[in-house]
Parts: C-alpha cells; sequence; structure tokens
C-alpha cells in the first residue's frame, strides 16, 4: 500500500495546488470544497464533523500526483500560517533539467536551504522551502555502477 503524505494549507489550498501544478506539473485527481460536502454527512449543526467552521469556498480534500505520487491536502489550519516540521518531501527524477526546473520553480518564491549542485550521490540535488512552508528536496540520484 502506498503511503501519501497530507497537508493542510491556511485557506490557501486553492493557490497551492494551481502553484504545484505550474511549477511541477501535478495532476489534480480529485477536489471536493466545504460547500460541496453532503449536508446530512457532517454529522454536526456547525458543518464539518469536527465542529470548525470553514468557508463553503474552501477545500475540503484534494488529491494531486507529482512525478507519479499522490498528495493529498485540504484548508485544515484555520488561522494564521501553517507551519510544517519534521519532514521533507521528496521529489526523485533521472532527468537533471527536469530536477533544475523543478527546483528553480519551487526556490522562485521560497528559502534555499542547499542550493541546487551535484553531490557525491546525485547528478543533481537541492533542499527549498517552497512560498507555502512546505519543505522538499529535489533529487536526481547517480546510479549506482555494478562491482
Amino acid at each position: 500500500m502506498p503511503l501519501s503524505p497530507y497537508i493542510s494549507f491556511a485557506g490557501n489550498c486553492v493557490e497551492a495546488m494551481a502553484f504545484y501544478q505550474q511549477s511541477l506539473g501535478a495532476q489534480l485527481l480529485y477536489q471536493m470544497t466545504f460547500g460541496e460536502m453532503p449536508k446530512d454527512g457532517q454529522n454536526s449543526d456547525e458543518g464539518c464533523p469536527s465542529g470548525m467552521q470553514f468557508p463553503d469556498t474552501a477545500i475540503a480534500h484534494a488529491n494531486l500526483r507529482i512525478a507519479g505520487s499522490d498528495i493529498m491536502m485540504s484548508d485544515g489550519t484555520l488561522s494564521g500560517n501553517a507551519s510544517y516540521s519534521g519532514f521533507t518531501l521528496v521529489l526523485d527524477t533521472q532527468d537533471v533539467a527536469e530536477g533544475k526546473r523543478w527546483f528553480d520553480n519551487l526556490a522562485a518564491s521560497g528559502t534555499v536551504e542547499m542550493a541546487w549542485q551535484e553531490t557525491f550521490w546525485a547528478h543533481g540535488f537541492g533542499k527549498v522551502t517552497d512560498q507555502y512552508g512546505v519543505p522538499w528536496m529535489i533529487n536526481v540520484v547517480k546510479q549506482q555502477q555494478p562491482s
């Protein structure tokens, strides 16, 4: 069974999805707003099973496919900025130009933590936190040579 990260954004999930589609070639597989949720299935007068209030246009659930992997996301944080720690999303490719393009796109309005470079393990590698605060590593792994 695959493992899929789930990212909660602070009211800017639609913007983040569009950014990932444009910058990483992500494919939107599914999205539902809180306004599209069935009212009788929410088990709460407040509009959401958790009892939290969300605008009808906020994303209740979305699924993006990025480089063959699924990432799920929503507007799950009610106020302030979402903060992420203790994990990094890793994008692997065999194409150095693609990896560099992903890195540059994520870094454009983000913060570079390790500049794009060749390393002993990768033809290209870089670490960046995007404009939404999500940490990424882009990796173009060197294939091991047979002994």
